[in-house]
């Protein structure tokens, strides 16, 4: 029977020792090496593979995010976590327990190993792919923003956000630090306040410190629907264009990246789950995740990692498929249970 907790040394993780990481890490969308004590499986120790076979235990990252990875009722729940709970079962690893972190310590903590894996639906960039090894993409996703109930500044997406500032509006946008969001603004211009994780940014905007907080669709609307009090509503679900081109969002698991062995092993068996839309939405359908999520089979590991592929009318293509699919598909907005 599987078994999915929180690890109990996860206190430790968000000590002084991250706080040491951090002053280290300089810029670099806060990726940065960490100290290697905590639950992970060492990446000097040999095959990860092999050692959490051996312990019948596979220990993640996560960073609360919902409805990716997150607690409820002190135990680590989600989308991702549902998948890497089937997975591991037929990998021969009963025991899943969770490392919870901020977002821009996830990939620190896993270089560290203080986690064997992240469990977070990261998205897949070129700046991630240099210090960590991803899975084949397992979720496609929207954008959406947090504003404060009513939308008094009229925002539906970042480009309205320019346009505001540019008509000379003061718009105090927040996003999550190493995110793709702040990437994002970062390329139109903008100005942002970052926060460490998906509550922090629905707190800010509730409490008018920031207009807006820009965020995947699907995690904006889960905050939302569940904090019905909050004095928050989302807008409609959007894909950012930057430079002429859909910024179609794409995550997958992630890996030290001297664990082949694991990650292939992982990808045989997360093919299975994507094959088809019935197998996929039967594993992550209970967290509000649909058809429109599964990215197409024909979308890369290697090619989101290059950044810019190198034949643009195919990236065209996988674009028109996916935004076909989500068109007639749910969009994110009301109820994940729906």
């Amino acid at each position: 029977m599987m078994i999915t907790r929180l690890s109990k040394s996860r206190a430790t993780l968000a000590g002084g020792s991250i706080l040491a990481m951090v002053l280290l890490a300089g810029c670099g969308d806060g990726q940065i090496d960490s100290g290697s004590q905590g639950g992970g499986s060492s990446p000097e120790a040999g095959s990860t593979l092999e050692q959490i076979r051996e312990e019948g235990t596979v220990t993640v990252g996560i960073a609360g995010e919902a409805p990716y990875s997150y607690q409820e009722g002190g135990e680590p729940t989600g989308a991702t976590i549902a998948m890497h709970e089937k997975i591991f079962q037929e990998l021969g690893v009963e025991n899943v327990e969770a490392e919870l972190v901020d977002w821009d310590a996830l990939i620190p903590g896993l270089n560290a190993g203080r986690f064997d894996l992240v469990s977070a639906g990261m998205s897949i960039l070129p700046e991630r792919c240099e210090q960590a090894a991803f899975s084949d993409p397992e979720i496609m996703y929207t954008t959406a923003l947090m504003v404060q109930e009513g939308n008094p500044k009229n925002l539906t997406d970042l480009d309205s956000v320019v346009a505001a500032e540019e008509g000379g509006e003061d718009i105090k946008l927040a996003v999550l630090s190493g995110g793709i969001e702040a990437g994002y603004a970062e390329k139109l211009g903008l100005d942002v306040q970052s926060v460490g994780n998906a509550q922090d940014g629905m707190d800010t905007v509730a409490a008018g410190r920031a207009d807006a907080f820009a965020m995947t669709a699907i995690s904006l609307n889960w905050l939302a629907d569940n904090n019905p009090n909050a004095g928050v509503e989302v807008t409609e679900p959007f894909v950012q264009v930057i430079d002429g081109v859909e910024q179609i969002g794409a995550g997958g698991t992630v890996f030290r990246q001297g664990d082949t062995e694991l990650l292939e092993a992982y990808n045989a068996e997360l093919a299975k789950i994507t094959e088809s839309e019935e197998s996929y939405v039967d594993v992550v359908g209970d967290f509000g995740f649909t058809a429109e999520n599964l990215p197409p089979a024909d979308l890369t590991t290697e090619q989101l990692c290059s950044g810019d592929l190198a034949d643009p009318l195919l990236w065209k293509a996988i674009s028109k498929r996916w935004l076909r699919r989500r068109r007639g598909s749910w969009t994110g907005c009301g109820s994940p249970s729906s």
